[in-house]
C-alpha cells in the first residue's frame, strides 16, 4: 500500500470532497491503545483513527508497507531504520492447569524458576519472551521420532494453542501479563514469575520515508503517548489549541479595554459625574439640600 492511499469513496459520495488525511495506528496483542486514541479523538476529531491489529512478528513489516503510520509494538527493534519511545515493561507470568500444584497458591503470590523446575516448558512460534539467550525456567519437551526417523521437538504454533496444552497439565507457559489475561480459560490459572525476562512495549514508527503530512500525525501521536497537554503538543492540535487559546485572550484584553474607555460596564464618563445620576443632572449650585432663599 503506498503511502498516500487514502480510503475508498462510498458510490454516492461527492468525488469533489476531498475525505482528508486519516492516521492507522497497529497494535499487537495485549495492547491496548484505547485511552490514546479517545484523545486522538478530542483533538483531531477532522483525522480519524483506525486502529489495527498486526501479530508481534508483523509489526515491523506494517510499518515498512505502510499498513499503518506507527504501531505499539514489542521492543527492541532496528535503530537504524525506526524510532521508538519506551511506554511500559510487562512482568511475566506462569500459567499452569487449574489442578496444578501452583494454582493453589493465592493470586498476589509470586513463582519462582525453581518452582517450574520439574514442568515442561512450551513456547510457542509466537512468543515474545525467550527471544535471544535468556535462561529458560522448567524443562524442555523431549523430541520424538516423527515415523521417518526424524526426531522432532514438539511446539505449538501460538500462545493460545500452548496455553491450551497447558490446561491438559502437560506443562507451563510463560507469557506477558497481557497476554495471560488475554487468554484467560476457566481450565487455568496465572501467577506472577520473578527473575523471568520482560516485555517492553513501545510506539515505533519509521525513521525516513514518511511524507510532511504523515510525519506531523505520527508528532501528534507521540504527544499524546508521552502525555503532552493539547496546549504542548508540537503539530496540528497544538498548533489549534495555542491559537484558541490567543483568541481567547485577545478577546479578554479586548473587553477590559473597552471597559476602561467607557464603554457600558465600565467606570469612565465625564469629569465629576455621580455614579449612577443622569449626564448632565449634577445637583444644584450651592451643593446645599434646600432651596435657596427668595429675594
Amino acid at each position: 500500500m503506498s503511502e498516500d492511499t487514502r480510503p475508498e469513496r462510498p458510490d454516492d459520495a461527492d468525488p469533489s470532497v476531498d475525505p482528508g488525511p486519516r492516521f492507522r495506528l497497529g497494535f499487537v496483542p495485549g495492547a491496548t491503545p484505547g485511552k490514546w486514541a479517545r484523545t486522538w479523538e478530542q483533538r483531531l476529531p477532522r483525522v480519524p483513527l483506525d486502529l489495527v491489529p498486526v501479530e508481534s512478528a508483523d509489526a515491523t513489516t506494517a510499518l515498512r508497507e505502510r499498513t499503518v503510520e506507527a504501531a505499539i509494538a514489542r521492543l527492541p527493534v532496528d535503530k537504524d531504520e525506526f524510532h521508538a519511545i519506551a511506554l511500559y515493561d510487562e512482568v511475566p507470568m506462569v500459567v499452569v492447569a487449574r489442578d496444578h500444584l501452583l494454582a493453589a497458591t493465592e493470586e498476589s503470590e509470586h513463582v519462582t524458576p525453581a518452582d517450574l523446575a520439574e514442568d515442561v516448558l512450551w513456547v510457542p512460534d509466537d512468543d515474545v519472551l525467550f527471544t535471544g539467550d535468556e535462561p529458560r525456567p522448567g524443562t524442555a519437551p523431549e523430541a520424538y521420532d516423527d515415523g521417518t526417523g526424524n526426531l522432532v521437538t514438539p511446539a505449538p504454533a501460538t500462545t493460545a494453542e500452548a496455553i491450551a496444552w497447558a490446561a491438559t497439565g502437560s506443562g507451563v507457559v510463560v507469557v506477558p501479563m497481557s497476554l495471560a489475561r488475554l487468554h484467560r480459560r476457566k481450565d487455568v490459572v496465572h501467577r506472577v514469575l520473578d527473575d523471568g525476562p520482560e516485555a517492553p512495549v513501545g510506539l515505533v514508527w519509521l525513521r525516513d520515508g514518511l511524507s510532511e503530512e504523515r510525519g506531523e500525525l505520527v508528532e501528534e501521536m507521540v504527544g499524546i503517548v508521552r502525555g503532552r497537554t493539547a496546549n504542548s503538543s508540537r503539530g496540528r492540535a497544538g498548533e489549534s489549541a495555542r491559537a484558541s487559546t490567543k483568541a481567547a485572550s485577545g478577546k479578554k484584553a479586548s473587553g477590559g479595554a473597552a471597559k476602561k474607555s467607557g464603554q457600558p460596564g465600565g467606570r469612565g464618563g465625564a469629569p465629576g459625574a455621580r455614579r449612577g445620576a443622569p449626564p448632565g443632572r449634577r445637583g444644584r449650585p450651592g451643593g446645599g439640600k434646600g432651596r435657596g432663599k427668595r429675594r
